[in-house]
């Protein structure tokens, strides 16, 4: 337990009178670019009975060794190796009419078996089997945040973990696409009508899933506190759900500026995984 987590529980007890305990929390804090206010106000807005919601984006997952596509780095790669930026080759109409360079980029760029869950992924699921949190929507694709311990998580984008074939909607798991023997080239195909076996992860020129996005609305909606974290608030329609929510306390834990942060109650430019690191 990190000494926020302390400072967290105390603030719940109400005893605040241990003099050194404060001091080496403050110089904790410090040292990590959080100040103990910022810290303080989180613990008095986690303690309170309302109902919680967390929306995540790519930097969640960056901390668990998953780079983001549309970094300036993974611009230059794919440009490099495909002659294509990512956003083109992740696109539908792309997919329709390239589908071995797309699964050869998806496959090496997206794909991250090894890739575990972080102190932000396990915090939130502390969270919620704490019945602090009412639901985790995400932007990522990765499935960490169900690897972790989360139950109630809406995957706005899709999800790596599952996949279907374009004619008959057979089902395959991500090992399924993943194994040559499966594939044509790079392009996995049905066992069972030998058509493609396409992600179920949406492509830029698709539609959100009706039933992930209605789901994020309304979890948004009813929530009294919404913790926005790992994601810079740019990529639409994902970032506009974030107009949705009425309630009393907005958090943005990010470590750059987003477009939101004047809107907030609170405001931490930090890396999601070491501010979780704090306070669970």
């Amino acid at each position: 337990m990190g000494i926020a987590a302390g400072f967290l529980m105390q603030a719940i007890s109400g005893n605040m009178n241990d003099t050194r305990f404060l001091q080496n929390f403050t110089e904790r804090i410090k040292a990590n670019g959080m100040s103990p206010e910022q810290i303080e106000k989180l613990s008095e807005i986690l303690k309170d009975d309302g109902r919680v919601v967390f929306f995540g984006g790519a930097g969640v997952s960056t901390e668990s060794g998953i780079p983001d596509f549309r970094s300036e780095q993974g611009l230059y790669k794919a440009k490099q190796e495909y002659g294509y930026s990512p956003e083109e080759i992740l696109s539908h109409s792309f997919f329709m009419r390239n589908e071995e360079i797309f699964f050869d980029y998806y496959k090496k760029n997206l794909i991250y078996n090894n890739a575990k869950p972080n102190k932000a992924h396990l915090g939130l699921a502390k969270l919620e089997e704490n019945g602090k949190l009412s639901a985790v929507i995400t932007q990522n694709i990765d499935g960490l945040h169900q690897l972790a311990g989360s139950k109630n998580v809406y995957e706005l984008h899709g999800s790596i973990l599952r996949n279907s074939c374009m004619q008959c909607d057979a089902k395959y798991d991500l090992a399924y696409i993943m194994d040559d023997d499966h594939c044509t080239g790079t392009v996995p195909k049905c066992e069972k009508c030998g058509s493609t076996v396409k992600p179920d992860v949406v492509l830029f020129e698709e539609a959100l899933d009706d039933y992930q996005i209605t789901n994020g609305i309304r979890e948004i909606s009813a929530a009294d506190t919404l913790i926005v974290g790992g994601t810079s608030l740019v990529v639409y329609p994902a970032a506009g759900l974030i107009s949705y929510f009425k309630g009393k306390n907005l958090i943005l834990i990010n470590r750059d500026k987003t477009p939101y942060d004047s809107r907030a109650n609170l405001v931490i430019h930090e890396k999601i995984g070491k501010v979780f690191e704090e306070i669970i």
